[in-house]
């Protein structure tokens, strides 16, 4: 197996479908995964250059994905998808061996612009904007949620927070 093999992991199967299509037409050989579930198994068979994976994949995270992969073969590029998005999952998906960390909506050439970046920019410019209330509570949010491996009832825990106050929370932020 030779050429450029991508490895799609998204819950959301229209996209995923639209993806991969996608990405068939500029010459990638596609594999879909719904979530981790036969991620070894499935890597093993299908040897994937490049990877997207969606952060959050139903009740599972996505970190655990980026990791098996990367520990697997370092030399994959391995972009991450979320519409939650956080400076800490970005840290933690980059520490774990991504490539890249991109927002939803993103598109075929978003992902290949973040896969052919695979190495940082020391030139890009600082941004001098301060950081919002709300933009901390994210990120802690976020934080707590990483740490409980999305575990809703733990994070509002954590939180001192009702639940279905974070639930609340979490919909009304998709990115």
């Amino acid at each position: 197996m030779t050429g450029r093999r991508l490895l799609i992991v998204e819950d959301d199967a229209v996209f995923a479908r639209t993806l991969s299509r996608s990405f068939e037409r500029r010459g990638y050989q596609v594999e879909v995964m719904n979530g981790p579930d036969g991620l070894d198994e499935t890597a093993a068979r299908f040897r994937p250059t490049h990877a997207v994976i969606d952060l959050r994949l139903g009740g599972a995270s996505g970190l655990a994905c980026i990791e098996r992969l990367h520990t697997r073969d370092s030399a994959t590029l391995i972009v991450v998808l979320t519409g939650f998005a956080s400076i800490a999952t970005a840290v933690e998906a980059i520490k774990l061996g991504a490539t890249n960390y991109l927002t939803k909506p993103a598109n075929t050439d978003d992902i290949e612009v973040a896969f052919a970046a695979g190495r940082g920019n020391a030139e890009i410019a600082i941004a001098q904007r301060p950081t919002t209330i709300r933009t901390l509570e994210w990120e802690h949010i976020h934080q707590v949620l990483v740490d409980t491996d999305f575990n809703i009832s733990e994070a509002a825990r954590r939180l001192g927070m009702h639940r279905r106050t974070l639930a609340r929370k979490l919909e009304k932020r998709h990115l």
